[in-house]
């Protein structure tokens, strides 16, 4: 595959801090179609802080955030297509099941035939049997194979994913480590933060270390 003359993620000079607390100073990245950047650091680093202001969820002190050559603005229909992510617990709607919310995504987002593509990812993360229910009445492991349903159920170029093996079993990060890969072989462009060796070792193309800041 041809590398793009631009990063499809680009990052620059980007400081976040809370009061006097400085979180993340002069952080730079450049990430590329079939890349995937894993952040790496201690607890605390700023790795969380890093991709909320990835995905709009944080506005940066300073610093600009371009994705597929636009500005980052996290309300932008267009940032929303390009982009998936799964940062943190999602708040499901509590009157939807399962598959209502899977289905929701796959309709807004305009898949050609959602139908089949909510059927094949209920499939793959081992939720049919739980499809019809309420996501409260699902065990944390089972919210989690949901959670990254609603990523891998929608378009997008750049897939951004704070820990995202958190409550899967063994067979559960298997399962993600080759799903990212495959991905990542096909074009997408991944940044994660994990305390998973296996699924970085499987799916990062590099990694970036995250150092932690001081009280400024």
């Amino acid at each position: 595959m041809a590398k793009a003359s631009t990063p499809i993620l680009k990052v620059t000079n980007v400081e976040k801090a809370y009061g006097d607390h400085v979180i993340v100073s002069g952080f730079n990245l450049e990430l590329w179609a079939g890349e995937a950047i894993a952040l790496t650091g201690r607890n605390g680093a700023g790795k969380s802080t890093i991709l909320r202001c990835l995905v709009g969820a944080e506005a940066p002190d300073e610093g600009q955030i371009v994705i597929d050559g636009m500005e980052l603005r996290e309300a932008d229909p267009k940032v929303r297509a390009t982009m998936a992510t799964v940062i943190d617990d999602l708040d499901f709607f509590p009157d939807l099941s399962v598959v209502e919310h899977l289905d929701l995504l796959a309709r807004a987002y305009g898949l050609p035939d959602p139908d089949q593509a909510v059927d094949a990812i209920l499939h793959e993360v081992l939720l049919v049997p739980q499809s019809g229910q309420l996501p409260g009445t699902l065990s944390s492991g089972q919210r989690r194979r949901l959670a990254l349903a609603t990523a891998f159920v929608r378009p997008r170029k750049v897939l951004v994913l704070d820990e995202p093996e958190q409550r899967l079993d063994v067979e559960g990060i298997d399962w993600l480590a080759q799903r990212l890969k495959q991905e990542r072989d096909e074009g997408l462009a991944i940044v994660l933060a994990s305390h998973e060796p296996r699924l970085v070792e499987v799916v990062a193309t590099r990694s970036i270390h995250v150092g932690e800041q001081r009280h400024g």
